[in-house]
């Protein structure tokens, strides 16, 4: 018998809980020409049930019984909003033992406990929705899981933390420093109180490692993902970048390298030097862009923004309108939850950092005294590395001055070891700066 209507249930009422509320109950006219029947709230969770959201909603809507939520039969989508890693996870897989469908927003969780969770989604015949978790609004899961589902990936490039861009861009276009534009954006609201998963690149990890998860396949460890912050670029590198003609960017970057069997792939956070007129070097401030190259279809660039209420919301209730859409087919699972069929997915090696290759910028700073750049060009050269160009300005006779070298293609591990060497040495004032650069080598 055809459903008359799709129950939601929502547990956490914050941000993101509140946009996508909102967005259920402005648009419930559009969801359900959408959908073919209406798609209703029910009920709302939260501890917090007296902080004022800006929304109407009906007597007995709001609880703070949990229970009240996934024990209602009428309810057949639960969205989890509430963050987290042991209470998110101990509901949502409450919520699919007993067979209701769920959503969540939640990147750390699916990051860390993902495999966990689809496992659970395929036992008990149920869909699992996140398009949220990665890009806010941007649609890059539904890319990946659908759109793009013919292709092979070949590469991923992500902005995918809005406060990192907003505090690179800003120190990109007023010459600041990293913790100045960190306190200004702090006050104004574009980062946390603790602003660590996010500068730090853990946040873009998780993204990434879900991504990754889609694109290739295979289960990811995200611990094994090389990941590393914003938080030692200075405006002097970003100033050479400028001259270079690169941009600097916290990126999320996955490869599909092919080799035996299957093949490996690299998956690292880290910032990264693109070139200037590259549409993800252009994107500014709080918004996100990813770029995904397949075989067949070649650039796709996703932009929108990242985070907020509502574009996080949009996403959410896309889910919603997804799994109801099933609901009333009776298609739950028609899309595996990490989208390849799970006898289908292999466990392909990642690629360690040390084994990577790509170009470098070399940011070392000497005193200033004859034969210093013949020393350094000599211990990179013993390690195999090719000098592609050098910039140094001002001469100081006895100060610290920067010297600054690109490389030509090199391995990690080789640029690894010749910096151990260099920075051994006399005239080396400070540890070399390393910044890894994504162009073409020439």
């Amino acid at each position: 018998m055809m459903k008359e209507k799709v129950g939601v249930g929502l547990i956490g009422f914050g941000t993101v809980g509140a946009g996508a509320a909102k967005i259920l109950l402005q648009n419930t006219a559009l969801i359900r020409r959408r959908v073919g029947v209406p798609v209703e709230l029910v009920r709302i969770a939260d501890l917090d049930v007296a902080t004022d959201r800006g929304l109407r909603l009906p007597p007995g809507m709001l609880t703070t019984d949990v229970r009240q939520v996934l024990d209602d039969p009428s309810i057949d989508i639960v969205l989890e909003l509430i963050g987290g890693y042991e209470t998110a996870k101990r509901l949502i897989l409450e919520a699919m033992a007993r067979g209701k469908q769920v959503v969540t927003a939640n990147k750390a969780l699916l990051a860390v406990h993902g495999e966990e969770i689809f496992e659970a989604a395929a036992r008990h015949g149920v869909d699992l929705g996140f398009e949220a978790s990665v890009g806010g609004g941007i649609p890059v899961i539904r890319a990946l899981t659908e759109g793009l589902a013919a292709n092979t990936i070949l590469s991923i490039y992500g902005i995918i933390n809005g406060t990192s861009n907003y505090i690179l861009s800003r120190m990109t276009r007023e010459g600041q420093g990293f913790r100045e534009i960190l306190a200004e954006a702090q006050r104004a609201g574009y980062a946390e109180a603790d602003p660590t998963f996010d500068v730090a690149g853990i946040d873009s990890a998780h993204k990434l490692s879900i991504m990754v998860n889609l694109a290739y396949g295979t289960p990811v460890n995200v611990k094994e993902i090389y990941t590393e912050g914003i938080t030692k670029i200075t405006p002097l590198d970003i100033a050479y970048a400028k001259e270079f003609g690169y941009t600097i960017k916290l990126l999320g970057i996955a490869k599909f390298l092919g080799g035996e069997g299957d093949g490996e792939i690299e998956a690292r956070v880290h910032p990264t030097m693109l070139p200037a007129a590259s549409p993800v070097a252009q994107v500014e401030g709080v918004y996100n862009a990813i770029q995904l190259v397949g075989d067949a279809v070649q650039d796709i660039v996703l932009y929108g923004q990242g985070a907020g209420a509502m574009p996080t919301g949009s996403a959410v209730i896309s889910d919603v309108i997804d799994i109801a859409r099933n609901l009333l087919k009776g298609a739950a699972g028609r899309v595996p939850p990490a989208s390849f069929q799970r006898e289908q997915r292999r466990p392909l090696r990642l690629r360690p950092i040390e084994d990577i290759m790509t170009l470098y910028y070399l940011r070392f700073m000497v005193l200033d005294r004859p034969g210093v750049l013949s020393q350094i060009s000599g211990v990179l050269g013993h390690h195999g590395i090719s000098i592609s160009s050098v910039l140094q300005k001002g001469r100081k006779e006895g100060q610290t001055v920067p010297v600054v070298i690109m490389t030509h293609t090199a391995t990690e591990r080789a640029v690894q070891a010749s910096l151990r060497e260099i920075d051994r040495m006399a005239f080396i004032s400070e540890p070399t700066t390393l910044i890894r650069v994504e162009g073409q080598d020439e």
